[in-house]
């Protein structure tokens, strides 16, 4: 046994780059997966939103009940109500989403607009008081935020129905667009560098062939 795992042969390059090259496939299959998600739902932007909100309450539900797990272990340190709280207010909001997604989805969609009306307001304020050198990147953002945000309120409680659903499918279409780039862009470097190795290791043989014929035979 001994002698057999000192005879094994580490893997050679040309292995590890065909594992790459299997590990980038698969994380374009991934990407893949993910830019038909994202397409489907952004058909079906309704169904889109009650599945990302029952998803944001499945994982409120889990985070809580793994952080009181590991608040019930630290329970001697300072951090044990702490550790508690939190834990309990993450089970909660996992609950109340669970059992009202349309409601959550509506307060989120809410939270959302607000957040795109204050930050578009200080994009405006901020490129008209600083003048910097992104002055109308910075000033078309924050026309654009104010813009989202008013629209979204104007259309409130309706406009819940879709923008969380649309955003959450917009996210998963760019991260697998993402996702195949990488895949693809990393099985080609790694075909580049195993033809490469490859070419090296045929010209290495070619040398110690050509060697071996011009080696003069020695008297005996």
């Amino acid at each position: 046994m001994a002698r057999s795992a000192k005879n094994a042969r580490p893997p050679g390059p040309r292995e590890e780059a065909a594992k790459l090259s299997r590990g980038f496939g698969w994380l374009a299959v991934l990407g893949v997966v993910l830019v038909l998600a994202g397409l489907v739902g952004l058909v079906y932007t309704g169904v889109a939103t009650l599945t990302s909100m029952l998803l944001f309450g499945w994982l409120l539900l889990i985070g809580g009940v793994v952080g009181l797990l590991h608040a019930v272990q630290a329970r001697h340190t300072n951090f044990f109500w702490l550790g508690v709280v939190v834990a309990a207010l993450n089970i909660a909001a996992g609950v109340v989403i669970l059992r009202t997604p349309e409601a959550a989805a509506e307060a989120l969609t809410m939270f959302a607009a607000l957040l795109f009306l204050t930050g578009g307001v200080f994009r405006l304020v901020g490129s008209l008081v600083v003048r910097g050198p992104q002055f109308g990147w910075t000033l078309v953002q924050g026309a654009f935020g104010l813009l989202l945000g008013v629209l979204v309120l104007a259309t409130w409680p309706s406009s819940s129905q879709y923008v969380i659903g649309t955003f959450f499918s917009l996210s998963l279409l760019f991260d697998g667009l993402g996702l195949v780039a990488t895949g693809y862009g990393g099985r080609r470097i790694v075909g580049l560098v195993s033809d490469r190795l490859t070419g090296e290791e045929a010209g290495a043989a070619e040398r110690t062939e050509d060697g071996a014929a011009v080696k003069p035979v020695q008297p005996e």
